[in-house]
């Protein structure tokens, strides 16, 4: 492997080649100190966007870089070849830290074709903005490269753009995917060697872009099923999948089978390069899939009309960005939603912050005379989008999901038999608050389902429900505190956080606070607290199993006890 180094405002970028199969050589931007990314979710591992040179008798570029890696990769890829020997430059989709440098590749190889989808080719030319060759493809067309490099395309719409496909290379059994089964994890490790390294970040990957787009992903995987055996999946993002792929892709069909059982599904339109339309609408889309319910995702410039009308139809809930007010296809696509609605749903609407938003006022009112119910206040976007933005976003995802769920909610309480839940009931725990802190947003939940679990390093586990809103801050790597609340002096704090928060609120409004070393918050008037970070995590149905270790803690009464919660019955809190 070959590696170059540069440090951009104190963040380290470096660019490692190397071959990866017959004639093929990965060109890997490694973005060691970033950690926010995209739908704002925080990283712990850094990213890495891939790129891909294959040669056989013609020669073909796969997608290209992020824009702030320009100086390394354009001198890398001359390095490793005169530009204007490059014969294609095949987009796998035209999201910026794909596509950031096309046009600086397009300077240096004028001559160059490029090959992508119809929407792909759509969207390059509304950024590139000058002339090229292109080459749209269909599911299975085949570009033949020569020395037995066949490649052929896979369509994969929303994955996690509306734009994106696979491709297929036949000589090497090379399947290039972009941003599906990729993961925010860098490492100098091209390839996936070390399963237990990187499967957390595979999986948060997965549930922040590929859940809301459940059965996308099993459109995809069934048309990859129609391919020869893939060796190799050549991901966007970390390293490349060679030593699992078998057990990986097979994790994304179960993941995505599941989420696709749901009973509920919500609609999500936005607009895929317009202000941060995509960018919110992905978040809320998370706090949805959170409660159980499906998420279909579709662009509103792109859509088909038949197919918005088909998904309105059969959807409980819609959530739609107010759309550019000069776009005739996205202004069409919305006038569809608003005939195809019915007054059993519900409809959440958000500000997209990109210069020209229809009004939202106006929108909200159309679908109240049309009888849906609202599920969460409009989102009204004044500034460019904060990490407590997204949180306010996700947060009345889960608000709007768990509306649509609490009638199958209630049906589970009552289904349990009366003498097991009271059973149950009888498994007493103590009184905890968790208070998280990431970047600028703060989190907080009543806890009574806490263990410690080991000594040596001294460790515990907590039961996370996934459809908390806090569950988005306690991923592994995350820093917490774990305050114990005092018997007899613990009802108002128990009140004030089992009470319901509107999405975004400051839960610690009221509340005397001091500041933690991890960053979080330390509850003045509790019994004691422990400084955590997270270990692991275990999925078991509705809860995360969240095993952490302790870096520090204190009691502030030590003559005083721990407030222990007794339930009446097991079956819900």
């Amino acid at each position: 492997m070959v590696a170059l180094t540069e440090r951009t405002q104190q963040k380290r970028l470096t660019i490692q080649t190397g071959e990866i199969a017959p004639d093929t050589i990965a060109i890997r931007s490694l973005d060691w100190d970033r950690d926010r990314f995209d739908i704002e979710f925080g990283l712990q591992n850094g990213t890495t966007y891939n790129s891909f040179l294959i040669r056989g008798e013609q020669t073909a570029l796969v997608d290209t870089s992020h824009a702030k890696f320009s100086q390394l990769y354009l001198d890398t890829l001359k390095g490793l070849i005169d530009p204007t020997e490059i014969d294609y430059l095949i987009i796998s989709h035209t999201e910026p830290d794909h596509s950031g440098l096309v046009k600086d590749v397009l300077e240096l190889a004028p001559n160059l074709t490029v090959v992508g989808n119809k929407v792909a080719i759509q969207f390059l030319e509304g950024f590139v903005h000058q002339p090229f060759k292109k080459k749209i493809v269909k599911n299975g067309d085949k570009l033949d490269l020569g020395n037995g490099h066949e490649l052929e395309f896979v369509i994969a719409p929303n994955l996690h753009w509306p734009d994106t496909s696979f491709t297929f290379d036949h000589k090497t059994q090379t399947l290039y995917t972009c941003d599906a089964f990729g993961m925010h994890y860098c490492s100098d490790s091209t390839f996936d060697e070390d399963l237990g390294a990187i499967e957390a970040d595979y999986r948060f990957y997965y549930e922040c872009l590929m859940a809301p787009n459940a059965r996308s992903v099993l459109s995809a995987l069934k048309r990859m099923g129609e391919l020869p055996e893939v060796a190799t999946i050549a991901t966007g993002h970390g390293p490349l999948l060679h030593h699992n792929v078998t057990e990986l892709v097979g994790r994304y069909r179960q993941w995505s089978s599941e989420k696709a059982k749901a009973e509920t599904t919500v609609a999500v339109f936005y607009v895929s390069d317009y202000g941060y339309s995509d960018r919110l609408s992905q978040t809320i889309a998370k706090g949805i899939t959170k409660t159980n319910v499906a998420v279909e995702m579709m662009d509103l410039k792109s859509a088909d009309p038949q197919e918005v009308q088909e998904l309105v139809s059969r959807s409980a809930g819609i959530v739609i960005s107010t759309p550019p007010a000069a776009n005739p296809a996205a202004q069409a696509a919305v006038s569809i939603v608003l005939a195809a609605a019915k007054d059993k749903q519900t409809v959440g609407i958000f500000e997209a912050y990109g210069g020209d938003d229809e009004p939202v006022d106006p929108m909200v009112s159309k679908f109240r005379d049309l009888g849906l119910a609202v599920a969460f206040p409009a989102i009204r976007i004044k500034d460019t989008p904060t990490e407590a933005t997204y949180q306010l976003c996700e947060e009345a995802g889960t608000d709007l999901g768990q509306w649509l769920t609490r009638d199958r909610t209630i049906k589970q309480i009552k289904s349990l038999d009366a003498e097991l839940e009271k059973a149950l009931g009888r498994i007493s725990g103590g009184l905890y608050i968790i208070t998280a802190h990431k970047g600028d947003v703060n989190g907080a939940m009543l806890a009574s389902w806490v263990a410690q679990a080991s000594f040596q390093p001294l460790g515990f586990t907590i039961a996370v429900a996934k459809d908390r809103a806090i569950e988005s801050l306690m991923q592994v790597g995350d820093r917490f505190v774990l305050n114990v609340l005092e018997e007899g002096n613990y009802q108002s704090l128990m009140k004030h956080f089992l009470k319901r928060f509107a999405p975004g609120a400051d839960r610690f409004a009221g509340v005397k606070t001091q500041p933690a070393e991890n960053g979080s918050l330390i509850l003045t008037d509790s019994l004691a607290y422990l400084e955590c970070q997270v270990a692991s995590r275990m999925e078991c149905s509705d809860h995360w199993i969240v095993y952490s270790t302790v870096d520090t803690g204190r009691v502030s009464k030590p003559e005083s006890l721990t407030a222990v919660h007794h339930r009446k019955v097991g079956n819900y809190y």
